[in-house]
């Protein structure tokens, strides 16, 4: 593993240095958001990362005013009760995505905002008590502890909702498998423990966020990458 320099330097080779900083700089997509948010925000955006798991962003970003009606503008306290004749209703709503195990996944994660601004007064401060050195711990207990959040999911869910994540897209993981930090994309723990430990070093040593880490390795996959 080389050390996180060299991999600005060849970040800066495909963008330049410039270009580089530019990139780090933008709000990709408009939709990072700040950690300071109501339960209901992040309900909205839990759910939107549901739906979106093997569907179109597109489609269900035009259609989220009509999620956003549907499921009582995601207040968890009103989601979290929902009962059969709730579920029936949306399963006829032609204004969302009308997928049974979907939609039982929001009730379900809105018990676990509920449960979790309970014990720690808000999923917000829930959120800022995680430390970033330990992603995969947070990972690991949306997987407990949510429904429907897969890994990947998760990550974006983080991400564009202010916590400060590295995601492994394909460019990363190249990044990943050529500074010899995992040998294939990490699904095992042993894996995941390693690239954890490779981001909290690279951090450490270039004083970036994770996030802009994750980013400086995507950018730096390049033909002579």
């Amino acid at each position: 593993m080389r050390k996180f320099s060299e991999t600005q330097k060849l970040a800066e080779k495909h963008h330049g240095k410039a270009g580089l900083k530019a990139l780090l700089a933008e709000n990709l997509y408009g939709k990072t958001k700040s950690l300071n948010q109501k339960d209901d925000r992040f309900l909205s955006a839990m759910t939107q990362a549901v739906f979106s798991a093997g569907f179109s962003w597109d489609v269900i970003e035009k259609k989220w005013p009509g999620f956003e009606d549907a499921f009582d503008h995601f207040d968890p306290n009103k989601v979290a009760f929902y009962a059969d004749r709730d579920v029936a209703r949306l399963l006829k709503d032609t204004r969302i995505v009308r997928n049974g195990a979907k939609i039982q996944a929001t009730i379900a994660n809105a018990r676990f905002v509920v449960e979790t601004a309970k014990e720690h007064g808000s999923f917000s401060k829930f959120l800022k008590a995680w430390p970033t050195t330990d992603q995969i711990g947070l990972l690991e207990h949306f997987r407990k502890n949510a429904s429907h959040l897969g890994p990947t999911g998760a990550m974006y869910f983080l991400r564009f909702n202010g916590w400060d994540a590295f995601i492994l897209s394909p460019d990363v993981t190249k990044a990943l498998i050529r500074e010899k930090v995992v040998s294939k994309a990490p699904t095992s723990k042993a894996d995941m423990k390693a690239v954890q430990a490779a981001f909290n070093a690279w951090t450490e040593e270039s004083g970036l966020s994770q996030k802009d880490v994750s980013r400086t390795l995507s950018y730096s996959v390049g033909p002579s990458a």
